[in-house]
């Protein structure tokens, strides 16, 4: 166990956060930084053809040991870490034999993790927890997958007893921010299927995202003296919020849970002259999630309507961008590797959870590329926050669930 401890901080402490208005592959240099040191460990822990590319996507393969024909298989993960948060100088605190109890993160800044607010945490009473001291993020998301990952293939590498086939492993920069998979090469990669291990709670088996979707809505406006305003001017900020007053109340992120879909606005700036609002759309479903994306549009033409005469001109331009698509449609004709997970989880006495991803994954994206890709748990919680925490026998467990995965394979 110490020895996935050890791995996990030591690419914790390394600064990767991804940035969505850099235009380069990965989007920031210091992902370089963690990048170069995975290379050099796959080739210490005794992987073959290890490659990383201009973009920073790092491919190895461990060969078969067996004499028969094996389908090779993947695991995938990204070591990139999102940008909601800061992920530099990350102090990652060990808390062993878990009480139940309040953590106290930060005695400073009065940060407290606690199973008051966060339930999950009782889950793993009397384990060893890894958390933050308050003031940066973990990194956990998606780390853990790839201490998972490395030490599956080096657990291997020195049990030769463990029969298994092709096995490749993928490291991805910029996953945070919707582009891990974009510059992923699967014909090089040269899998039958793959998993990403980039799942929360211990359990989790993951083959349904979301329809993604966002949208850029621009109001314009006419600025006039406050004094004389009246007939004459339009605020755009206020057509902005008749937009989103017009929006589903209720079908928001706050307020979903499941496969209900939503609209999430996360960005607003505006003038009286100008404003520009940024939400994104969710749904498993793909014709609600057309539906959605056509109400966008319902709402900015009535508004249209509504200014016509006083404004001369569309007055509220939407623009929707797909995003990526739920993976169900490219992984459910193949189920059976659905079912290999699950089947390794139960041998190990885990209790699969399958269930929709509420977000989405680089296997939706490769899914689509050619490459169906099943979600595994990671083992971490609260992503992307100052309360994020992993429990260390969640690790333990999802790099035993890789190796039963590479046995089964073998098997079928």
């Amino acid at each position: 166990m110490q020895h996935i401890i050890d791995r996990f901080i030591s690419y914790v402490i390394i600064d990767t956060e991804s940035d969505p208005n850099s235009d380069t592959t990965p989007s920031t240099a210091k992902q370089w930084d963690l990048a170069n040191k995975l290379v050099d460990e796959l080739k210490a822990i005794g992987m073959q053809n290890v490659t990383i590319d201009e973009n920073a996507y790092i491919m190895a393969t461990l060969p078969s040991n067996v004499d028969h024909e094996v389908p090779t298989i993947g695991f995938v993960s990204h070591f990139d870490t999102t940008p909601d948060f800061t992920g530099a100088n990350i102090k990652p605190q060990i808390v062993k034999n878990y009480d139940g109890k309040d953590i106290v993160l930060n005695a400073e800044q009065n940060i407290i993790l606690s199973p008051n607010y966060f339930e999950d945490l009782l889950l793993y009473k009397g384990q060893t927890l890894i958390t933050t001291d308050g003031t940066t993020l973990l990194g956990a998301d998606d780390k853990a997958g790839i201490t998972e990952i490395v030490s599956a293939m080096e657990y291997l590498i020195q049990h030769p007893e463990i029969k298994h086939g092709e096995i490749k492993v993928g490291f991805t920069p910029d996953e945070e921010i919707g582009r891990g998979a974009h510059k992923f090469d699967v014909e090089k990669f040269g899998c039958e299927w793959a998993y990403t291990m980039d799942g929360s709670q211990i359990g989790e088996l993951e083959y349904e995202n979301f329809n993604a979707a966002g949208a850029k809505i621009t109001f314009k406006g006419k600025s006039v003296h406050p004094g004389y305003a009246k007939g004459k001017m339009i605020n755009s900020m206020l057509l902005a919020n008749q937009f989103i007053a017009a929006l589903p109340a209720n079908e928001v992120p706050e307020k979903t849970t499941d496969y209900e879909g939503f609209f999430h606005v996360h960005h607003i700036n505006g003038t009286i002259e100008e404003t520009v609002l940024e939400l994104i759309i969710r749904d498993h479903d793909k014709e609600i999630f057309e539906a959605r994306k056509e109400l966008i549009q319902i709402i900015a033409n009535q508004i249209n309507t509504q200014y016509a005469k006083q404004f001369g001109e569309d007055i509220c331009i939407a623009e929707v961008k797909d995003q990526y698509y739920n993976m169900r449609e490219k992984v459910e004709p193949l189920y059976h590797i659905v079912e290999i997970a699950e089947k390794a989880m139960i041998e190990l006495g885990i209790t699969p959870l399958i269930k929709p991803i509420r977000g989405g994954t680089d296997g939706s994206q490769l899914s689509y590329k050619g490459l169906p890709c099943p979600n595994i748990f990671a083992g971490g919680h609260n992503f992307h926050g100052k309360y994020e925490y992993v429990p260390v026998e969640s690790m333990v467990k999802a790099t035993e669930v890789i190796v039963k995965i590479a046995e089964l394979t073998a098997k079928q």
